[in-house]
């Protein structure tokens, strides 16, 4: 067997989600299959980051062991093939040493919340944005997205649920752009909490629509309570676009 690094796009609306589930569809399901179907071997994925139901993603790592008779060019060409029927695509196939893991060799994850700011409701882009009918005022929520950067304890941040045996996490970068009624919040860090991106987002929604000063974003951080955050943004304006390795 060979360890194969795949990258991989997927719109995430008909899934419940990465994991694969017994009862629902999931992106690893579908691309495990695809790839059975062509070496004859159920093949197990690990993944860089599992996304929820809804989220999507343009550069999603995930690496898997298939039989020495594969290269990578087959690998990407075959997969694709019996994925045609889905909204997956595997975009790129290269080999790796056997010890390569794609979760815990990662160094840096990078997410992108997408926000449509106008008054019409959305229709193409109903599914890949959350609407919000007014502009944001994008400098207030870059002051109140500093409060955020560094490490911190975000048990504000992280829904209830949450699995990570600690709060503490350290956020890179959070940058906020508008260009015309498009506005995208990017995020990095070498981890993250439940939910932590799309909290952040909800609460700086809450700022750039002058509901809450900058400082209450540090107010709520310092609470150290879900309660004191702001609403949880929805799945679909979230896309994991990158994971970078050493």
């Amino acid at each position: 067997m060979n360890r194969f690094k795949l990258i991989i796009e997927y719109d995430g609306t008909p899934y419940a989600g990465w994991q694969r589930q017994e009862n629902a569809p999931s992106v690893q399901e579908s691309i495990e299959t695809a790839i059975a179907a062509f070496t004859g071997n159920i093949p197990t994925l690990y993944v860089a980051g599992r996304t929820d139901a809804g989220v999507h993603a343009t550069g999603q790592v995930a690496h898997v062991d298939i039989p020495d008779r594969f290269d990578a060019k087959t690998i990407l060409r075959a997969t694709n093939a019996h994925l045609v029927s889905q909204p997956i695509c595997i975009t790129n196939v290269e080999p790796v040493a056997s010890d390569f893991h794609a979760r815990f060799d990662a160094k840096k994850r990078f997410y992108t919340y997408k926000i449509i700011n106008r008054p019409a409701p959305l229709t193409i882009d109903r599914l890949y944005a959350w609407h919000i009918s007014q502009l944001l005022d994008i400098k207030a929520m870059q002051e109140g997205a500093a409060f955020l950067v560094g490490t911190h304890d975000f048990s504000t941040f992280r829904t209830v649920h949450c699995q990570s045996k600690s709060p503490t996490k350290t956020l890179d970068d959070i940058s906020i752009t508008q260009e015309g009624h498009i506005t995208l919040i990017h995020v990095s860090a070498l981890s993250f909490l439940h939910h932590q991106v799309r909290n952040i987002v909800g609460t700086l929604v809450l700022v750039g629509k002058r509901q809450w000063s900058p400082q209450e974003v540090q107010k709520a951080l310092l609470a150290k309570d879900r309660a004191a955050g702001g609403p949880t943004a929805p799945p679909h304006g979230l896309y994991l676009t990158k994971v970078l390795y050493e």
